[in-house]
């Protein structure tokens, strides 16, 4: 039985109204759609899990030689690659397309932890399911409609932005301004699309929902063999040492999260989120043929996932324990704040040590990872440009050679500091951007005055 439902408005402020054929944007639900994606093509025997990438996409580098040979579509899948937490999301806001963050991945060093620990990386999942695709000799966004969107009859699910806002029974995505919700950005995910570009209706997962309940089977038809499916069930890493939730270990599969609940039942699951408007959850007990999707188009809270968790203990035990959205969205609040500055720079310091001149600053300067960066001279006041389509900051003085600016983009937070390196000749001969220097790899060498 599927029970399919619509709440709401797809706009603040406009009429029509969610329903079961309205178009979210799946954002990292997109995983567990890709990993089975590729199941299909190991089903195929057009790949195996543990094809290196390598040898499906040559030109591909990690910044360990040994890893680069030894790196496989399953370690990307798991998050197991050894690249850090969200490598390549910043170039993504900073205009870089998906070949070229890519191709950058081979500047960021993984610290001998390949294999040994799970990080999430979205570009790392993404350049496992292109190398699975270059196999097939298809694109990823031809290859996910070919192999799983058309054989289940998905026809609202694309892997296309533009596809998504074609449709017009599609939401928009939402944010907490104030403490209301305004519709004022639109997120463009196509570099990342095996990991957070898909987009599909409630109605359309039900039937993707069916086929991994029904072990690869779709309206009695097998559509991917059961073992290969399976595969990405399995526990590959732990994810979780403790999870606030329950307490207990949690573990990542093939593009899903792989559980147990109190009664000692698999679980798998998955969250999307989108800063910029877009929250989902997918839970499914494989034991029970059971499983719940949930569509939202604001940022993330806490709803989806409180929905899931409620609907199972519904299920479950006839009722609801407690106000799981009450639990979730400390969490959600945390997260929200991970990456931010420990600095106030909004609170002005009593005293300020004076700025050097702003031709000590002028200039361009360079990084392997994220490129030229440019500082200058605007009138009185100094900007920052940066990223392949060039967006201008302003900079604002903190204390002595620390400047601060508004962050923008999926991976905003807030405001972030930009410190200059001075020389001999007392001009800066380096700059460091805060908000890009979680790895250590956020320092730009200056080429040249401006």
């Amino acid at each position: 039985m599927i029970d399919a439902k619509g709440f709401g408005r797809r706009e603040i402020g406009k009429p029509a109204r969610v329903d079961p054929d309205t178009v979210f944007q799946l954002a990292s639900l997109s995983k567990p759609l890709a990993s089975t994606v590729i199941a299909g093509l190991v089903s195929d025997k057009i790949v195996t899990w543990d094809d290196r990438l390598v040898d499906h996409s040559p030109d591909f580098r990690m910044h360990d030689a040994s890893i680069t040979a030894s790196l496989t579509i399953r370690d990307m899948c798991s998050h197991r690659s050894g690249l850090p937490e969200h490598a390549g999301d910043q170039l993504e806001d900073m205009g870089y397309g998906r070949e070229e963050i890519l191709r950058r991945l081979r500047h960021i060093p993984t610290h001998n932890l390949f294999r040994s620990q799970h990080a999430y990386t979205n570009f790392g999942l993404t350049a496992g399911a292109v190398a699975a695709a270059n196999a097939a000799g298809q694109s990823w966004e031809a290859l996910s409609s070919e192999r799983l969107y058309k054989q289940l009859g998905m026809h609202a699910t694309s892997s296309r932005l533009a596809d998504f806002l074609a449709r017009a029974n599609r939401a928009r995505g939402h944010v907490l301004i104030d403490g209301r919700w305004r519709a004022r950005y639109q997120r463009r995910p196509d570099a990342q699309a095996p990991a957070g570009g898909a987009s599909s209706t409630v109605t359309d997962m039900a039937r993707w929902m069916r086929l991994h309940l029904n072990r690869g089977t779709y309206n009695g038809r097998p559509l991917i063999a059961e073992k290969a499916l399976a595969e990405t069930y399995r526990p590959h890493m732990v994810n979780t040492p403790s999870q606030p939730i329950d307490a207990r270990y949690g573990f990542y599969g093939l593009g899903w999260n792989v559980n147990y609940d109190e009664l000692g039942r698999v679980t798998l699951g998955h969250s999307g989120a989108f800063e910029l408007g877009a929250a989902t959850a997918v839970a499914l007990l494989p034991a029970e043929q059971l499983g719940i999707v949930v569509l939202t188009n604001g940022q993330p809270i806490g709803v989806p996932e409180a929905l899931a968790k409620s609907f199972v203990e519904l299920v479950t035990y006839g009722r609801v324990t407690q106000d799981w959205l009450a639990r979730f969205r400390p969490i959600f609040e945390e997260m929200a704040q991970d990456g931010h500055s420990p600095i106030d720079y909004a609170a002005r310091l009593p005293a300020p040590v004076h700025a050097l001149a702003h031709t000590c600053y002028a200039g361009r300067y360079l990084n392997d990872l994220y490129g030229p960066l440019d500082i200058l001279r605007r009138g009185r006041a100094l900007t920052m440009r940066q990223g392949l389509t060039p967006t201008e900051f302003s900079l604002t003085h903190y204390n002595h050679n620390t400047f601060y600016y508004a962050t923008t983009g999926e991976n905003a937070v807030g405001l972030s500091g930009v410190t200059f390196t001075i020389g001999a000749t007392g001009a800066a001969t380096h700059v460091t951007v805060e908000n890009l220097d979680r790895e250590g790899l956020g320092t730009f060498t200056r080429t040249a005055s401006r």
